[in-house]
């Protein structure tokens, strides 16, 4: 049985964006940059918009010890460039790391690349730029991998005709799964028929929408987002990692694109999974409801709503969620081991420590969690 993490990152180098953006976008790539204090930035067009971490799985207070440090005007302990292990940016060491911790594969996502999305969204032509920057590096990745590291492609869906020629693109590498906002696109919702040729062109070229932390467009009403001081890992939206997706994948469902659409494959990873049994209790019976009371479902469909999830969608479930009470609500072909390695919230012996804390999953549960439903994902043999 091969072994696949499904939710792991890899850290963009420097000049990821500079050296590969078309040159004429030049001036518009995304930049890692040190300040003055010794503290590494991911920036735009000279404009600071995250502090560009090294982090270190199960170590979240020592992440914000340093930023209160930079907060406070302290200088930073160490350069940034010194603190990266080798298998944080490098694919032939992050290969051998997962040799050391008794992996065959590793899904990987962007790093850095999770935190800007949303301030270039205010410059499409920019955004879509950087995007096929870093796409080309996860290429390069893919190549360097020996067939054991998967990267994640990073688009947008407000450009239609790029986001097409992009997965043309992306399919004849070999990539298997891009990311994408789970949330409405320029204000209309993801099953509008503007993108029904963007899902077909995502089943085509073979390529799985993957929904994922990142900064896209919060799902909740600005209001209760006021009080809250960082771009993406905003109070609220950590509590409710799971509201964008089920919403996502409702609207999807509900109109008809998975149906429109049978090959389409989606991924939800890092946005838990706790939240299933009971959104398909949900999908189910509150559309049963809704369509009773509007005398006629919004599309009408050949199959039950919870049916089409379980065909193709799959779900990323992390080590504290209790995957085994999962997989006996929903069945064994949905979720999926992750460790979120090397984040702060991530655990460090990947393998080790789920199943430490997951001890009694056999037979086929434990063959589709820790591997095979991610290989259908990735188009790989079963």
């Amino acid at each position: 049985m091969d072994i696949i993490d499904a939710d792991s990152h890899l850290y963009e180098p420097r000049d990821c964006w500079s050296d590969r953006i078309d040159p004429a976008s030049r001036s518009d790539a995304v930049a890692i940059e040190d300040d003055e204090l010794g503290y590494a930035w991911i920036t735009w067009r000279g404009e600071r918009i995250h502090l560009a971490e090294v982090q270190h799985p199960g170590r979240i207070a020592e992440l914000g010890e340093q930023r209160n440090r930079q907060r406070a005007g302290e200088p930073a302990e160490a350069r940034y460039d010194e603190l990266l292990p080798a298998a944080y940016t490098d694919p032939s060491a992050r290969v051998g790391w997962l040799d050391e911790h008794g992996l065959d594969g590793s899904v990987l996502f962007p790093n850095h690349g999770l935190l800007w999305e949303g301030t270039l969204n205010a410059d499409v032509p920019a955004l879509t730029a950087n995007l096929t920057a870093y796409n080309r590096w996860a290429t390069e990745v893919a190549q360097e991998g020996a067939g054991r590291l998967f990267p994640v492609a990073h688009l947008t869906l407000r450009d239609r005709d790029w986001v097409i020629d992009e997965l043309k693109r992306l399919g004849d590498a070999g990539i298997k799964m891009a990311m994408v906002a789970p949330s409405p696109v320029d204000d209309v919702p993801l099953h509008d028929a503007s993108l029904d040729p963007v899902w077909a062109a995502f089943a085509e070229h073979d390529v799985a929408v993957t929904f994922h932390v990142g900064a896209h467009r919060r799902p909740l009403d600005p209001v209760w987002y006021r009080d809250d001081t960082d771009p993406v890992n905003s109070l609220l939206d950590t509590v409710l990692l799971w509201v964008a997706p089920a919403a996502a994948l409702t609207d999807l469902i509900v109109y008809g694109v998975l149906e429109r659409h049978p090959s389409l494959r989606i991924a939800v990873i890092e946005l838990t999974a706790h939240w299933v049994p009971q959104w398909l209790l949900m999908l189910d019976g509150g559309m049963g409801f809704f369509n009773a009371l509007m005398g006629r479902p919004p599309v009408e469909l050949p199959h039950a709503y919870s049916d089409y999830f379980r065909r193709q969608v799959r779900v990323g479930a992390l080590a504290y969620e209790q995957p085994a009470r999962l997989i006996s609500d929903v069945g064994d072909d949905t979720f999926m081991f992750g460790s979120d390695w090397p984040h702060a919230e991530g655990i460090a012996d990947p393998l080790g420590t789920y199943e430490a804390a997951n001890p009694g999953i056999a037979g086929r549960a434990r063959e589709q969690l820790y591997g095979g439903n991610v290989r259908w994902l990735l188009g790989l043999p079963s």
